[in-house]
């Protein structure tokens, strides 16, 4: 059992179905912290008697909207003119503006389902709620979409832990390896837009560059 493993245990036998909402709060925005770790022990100690079954997981779709609420509030403050005048800097080496204006087009069109699956997807649902506060998505919308994904996530995993009793680690144990696999991938798309975004910035002429055949052709 790991340390973190051993205090996700630990608040929850401590503080019950406030502490699952609390925790998958902090994991939605904060990523690192396991729901397959938090959710299937909720199931476990519903399944031993020291939490309410039907109450863990109300806590923890609560506090699913909640992190969800923060994220999509950072993307609403930070908006997306202010990302759009980031991504013309130079210095801005993540994406191009070309990049963004995709993808806030994409977002427009499938916005809905984006937010909603995403919530299945380990970083992803993290990461969604930003682009839907940037894109200005109706909060009820939102919250609505985030519930019911968010939901049938909890359900599940609550579920599962609640079915195997005492042996709920495995799920950690076969969840662990994909969750660390989304988070690769999704390290190697930053890696792979950062170098092209590299690459665009010096296949682009410098101001020196143009003055000169400025000059030449006007000779």
């Amino acid at each position: 059992m790991t340390n973190l493993t051993a205090t996700v245990i630990g608040i929850i036998e401590s503080i019950g179905e406030v502490g699952v909402g609390l925790l998958i709060a902090l994991e939605t925005i904060l990523p690192p912290i396991p729901s397959e770790v938090i959710l299937p022990f909720a199931g476990f100690a519903a399944h031993d008697g020291k939490l309410n079954l039907y109450l863990a997981w109300a806590c923890a779709t609560l506090g699913s909207l909640l992190g969800a609420g923060v994220l999509y509030a950072l993307g609403v403050k930070f908006s997306y003119e202010r990302l759009h005048h980031l991504a013309e800097k130079k210095w801005f080496f993540l994406f191009g503006v070309r990049d963004l204006e995709r993808g806030m087009r994409f977002f427009d069109d499938h916005g809905s389902a984006v937010v909603l699956v995403g919530r299945f997807i380990p970083l992803i649902r993290s990461i969604v709620s930003v682009p839907a506060g940037l894109d200005a998505m109706p909060l009820p919308r939102f919250l609505a979409l985030t519930a019911l994904g968010s939901g049938l996530w909890n359900a599940i995993f609550i579920g599962i832990g609640y079915r195997l009793g005492a042996e709920y680690e495995l799920v950690e144990q076969y969840m662990g390896p994909v969750s660390k696999g989304v988070v690769a991938v999704v390290a190697l798309v930053l890696v792979w837009l950062i170098v092209r975004r590299l690459r665009e910035r010096g296949a682009q002429p410098t101001d020196d560059t143009d003055a000169d055949t400025r000059v030449t052709a006007d000779d």
